[in-house]
């Protein structure tokens, strides 16, 4: 009923574990708990601008976070699909919104799509909900929090929608189970993160306009890379990914970009470069 799990628990977690088994036993330093997990590098604003300007890139610079995050709804609403580039990047293996592709779990069509066009891998692959915490347990049914996106829950039952007819191998994958299809498993669980303003007060911000949007202040929230490759850390590989897939928009800390707008000598085709599934 109240489990806490750290959030890189592989080969790193081991090396953290045995750090902290020194810092608190030989030390004798009281014991505390992560409230996040945003330890990675971070780049200025200015910063940002350089180098998409040294790359050629197109865009806009919002100088209001209200602004930025209304355009980022605005295109989840329409069912683009944004690379979300914000802060500290996350440590473990879940993009926990900084390091994000974001999208409307409402739509029907919106796991294939980014499975195919973006993700470039098979199109039966599940993908996450992050979800305001405080809406969690109206959406699912979920005991305590899960910030680090390691637990499933189901989703509730008045979310549920009733399966009319029959449907074997892949098309089970397109029967609309939910209020949220794109991010509900077919036996009804979801991979969920919980977000807390305070741990992160601008994607949560952001969940919170999606909900006064649309009534549902939950996000599809996956990786920003493509099968293959690591999670991105640089505005230039952001770049790189955005013009490589068909990624929509593109977010990089208060720099907005469409892809109709991108240099056409920009564009990349990650397909040659990738094996598909």
């Amino acid at each position: 009923e109240n489990i806490w799990i750290q959030p890189a628990a592989g080969d790193a977690g081991g090396a953290i574990g045995a750090a902290l088994a020194a810092h608190f036993e030989v030390e004798d330093t009281p014991r505390v708990t992560m409230s996040h997990a945003y330890f990675g590098p971070e780049f200025s604003k200015e910063s940002v601008r350089c180098s998409l300007e040294d790359l050629g890139a197109d865009f806009e610079v919002v100088e209001s976070n209200e602004a930025l995050l209304r355009m980022t709804c605005d295109a989840i609403v329409t069912e683009k699909t944004v690379g979300w580039f914000q802060g500290r990047m996350e440590f473990g293996p879940r993009a926990l919104g900084n390091r994000s592709i974001l999208a409307s779990p409402q739509s029907a069509d919106m796991q294939r799509t980014l499975n195919l066009k973006i993700k470039f891998r098979e199109s039966f692959r599940p993908f996450a909900p992050a979800v305001r915490v405080e809406d969690a347990d109206k959406w699912f049914d979920i005991v305590g929090d899960s910030p680090y996106m390691l637990m499933t829950f189901p989703v509730r039952e008045q979310r549920r929608h009733p399966i009319e007819g029959e449907a074997e191998g892949l098309d089970l994958l397109r029967l609309v189970r939910s209020d949220i299809p794109a991010v509900t498993h077919v036996d009804y669980s979801a991979r969920v993160q919980t977000v807390s303003e305070e741990a992160n007060p601008l994607f949560h911000r952001l969940l919170t306009l999606l909900g006064e949007r649309t009534g549902c202040p939950v996000t599809i929230n996956t990786s920003f890379n493509i099968r293959g490759e690591p999670i991105v850390c640089t505005p230039e590989n952001a770049y790189r990914c955005f013009m490589g897939t068909d990624l929509d928009v593109l977010v990089v800390e208060n720099c907005f970009m469409t892809k109709a707008r991108q240099p056409e000598a920009l564009r990349l085709d990650y397909r040659r470069e990738v094996d598909l599934d």
